[in-house]
């Protein structure tokens, strides 16, 4: 236990403060740009990324992952901020950490097995391409000094680190930028232009919503969708942030300590919150590796806006811009063009909606459950496929089938077997061939009826064992209870 503690938290302390501080600088914009997505006051998501940040960093099972308010949560509690304000949205926050908590206990991360990696590839190119549209409106057809700090803050982030390891390359640009920005007295949008910041602590308290049924129908689907869309990013980030450092990763704790962080999150004012890949890519390529820097990115936020906030606001946004670029950049998935022409066409098609969907409708949970049920057709369209072949021996007729058979597959089987001129013997071969469900046990049945009603004696061969214990325990479902093996 103790080596573990040891090894989680206090391995790497000098990579972990120092990323930590980075993380913490990046994520002052991003709370304060989802609370106003949401509707809310920036406070907000100040004190949701401050409280997630530093309680994920005791019950989180993936060491080195951020987790604070993200835009694919803001956007689900649009509506209920907007119809029945910001009480209900703490309510709602606090029912999705019960939800999330729940789904932890029930092992929910057990499904990430059926997610396919053709979803996974196009889940990290969506949120590479969200990550730097978001970042447009920083930079873009502003003023020539903008282009200037973001070009100047892409050249420190990737010249830097070829010289200098020991410190973080981006926290090198913000300090460094910053003060020229405060020096020259720079043109810049800075982050006190994206709302107000308060320098005080957030509180305990309870949301000022009745307690009665009525509450929980206005907050129960949106919990439920918070919930589901949290659990899917944390998870999927915990996966790829798994593959960045070579580790494993807890999923069910993750799913518990998400909830637990939710919850105690609405007690405090904070609306709910997931990990996030961009600030978990940024964690890990400063140097990032263990609990720590969780902890330090949420604790040193507090601490930038109660005693550094008038000089926090002044950072400017084309620094923290290109430091999202660069983000981007790095989260994309380049071989995924090559992908394209190489993988399975289903496969391509797969992961070119996933991101289509993602990125229409900035809703991860529809891109990712759109990617899983088109994988699923797909896999179905190709298992489907059923060869029988026909022998014919004068009165005789031998069958051979060969593939999977089940509800997609039964049409071909009953199809293939037609007799034609006199038959006496029929002979249905299932050596090559295994069956699934109630379908294929009906479809045999169908057949052997179809064949004895024609006065033909009909014989069935080489069932499986597995296929023989399914094959009786549905046998009695079907109309025709007569032995497939007789």
């Amino acid at each position: 236990m103790k080596n573990t503690i040891k090894q989680q938290w206090f391995s790497n302390v000098k990579g972990d403060i120092l990323s930590g501080i980075v993380v913490a600088l990046a994520l002052i914009p991003e709370a304060i740009a989802f609370s106003i997505i949401a509707g809310v006051d920036p406070m907000v998501g100040l004190y949701a990324s401050f409280c997630i940040a530093v309680i994920i960093s005791f019950v989180g099972g993936r060491p080195a992952m951020i987790s604070a308010a993200t835009g694919a949560m803001a956007l689900v509690m649009v509506p209920l901020v907007k119809d029945y304000g910001l009480n209900y949205l703490l309510a709602a926050t606090i029912l999705t950490g019960i939800f999330q908590l729940l789904f932890g206990v029930c092992k929910i991360a057990r499904l990430m097995k059926f997610i396919p990696r053709a979803v996974m590839i196009g889940f990290v190119n969506a949120l590479a391409i969200l990550i730097f549209s978001a970042q447009v409106p920083h930079f873009f057809n502003i003023n020539g000094m903008t282009y200037v700090f973001v070009a100047v803050t892409l050249v420190i982030v990737y010249v830097l680190p070829r010289f200098v390891k020991s410190i973080p390359a981006p926290l090198v640009a913000i300090v460094v930028l910053t003060a020229i920005a405060l020096f020259s007295q720079a043109d810049l949008r800075t982050v006190g232009d994206l709302g107000t910041i308060s320098q005080t602590l957030p509180s305990f308290f309870l949301p000022d919503v009745p307690f009665s049924f009525e509450t929980l129908s206005i907050i129960f689907p949106y919990s439920l969708a918070l919930a589901i869309v949290g659990l899917l990013e944390s998870l999927m980030t915990a996966s790829i942030v798994d593959d960045m450092t070579d580790t494993d990763s807890n999923k069910n704790q993750e799913a518990r300590g998400q909830g637990v962080a939710n919850i105690i999150n609405g007690f405090f004012g904070g609306m709910a919150g997931c990990a996030m890949i961009g600030q978990s890519v940024i964690n890990v390529k400063s140097g990032g590796r263990g609990r720590l820097s969780t902890f330090v990115a949420g604790a040193f936020l507090m601490f930038l806006i109660i005693v550094l906030g008038d000089l926090v606001v002044k950072i400017p946004m084309a620094v923290l811009a290109g430091i999202m670029i660069m983000v981007s950049v790095g989260t994309f998935d380049w071989s995924s063009f090559r992908y394209i022409w190489k993988a399975p066409k289903g496969d391509a098609a797969v992961m070119l909606i996933t991101v289509a969907i993602v990125v229409a409708t900035h809703d991860l949970s529809k891109g990712v459950i759109a990617g899983v049920l088109l994988s699923a057709m797909i896999f179905v369209a190709k298992l489907s496929k059923l060869k029988v072949t026909e022998e014919v021996d004068g009165v005789k007729r031998k069958f051979t089938v060969e593939g999977q058979l089940f509800f997609a597959s039964v049409d071909t089987f009953v199809g293939s077997i037609q007799l034609t001129g006199e038959v006496q013997y029929v002979k249905i071969d299932l050596s090559h061939a295994n069956i699934w469900d109630e379908s294929a046990v009906a479809a045999i049945a169908k057949v052997l009826a179809k064949c004895k009603n024609q006065g033909c004696k009909v014989e069935t061969i080489g069932l499986s064992s597995t296929s023989k214990k399914i094959q009786d325990s549905l046998l009695l479902l079907t109309d025709d209870k007569t032995s497939l093996t007789a």
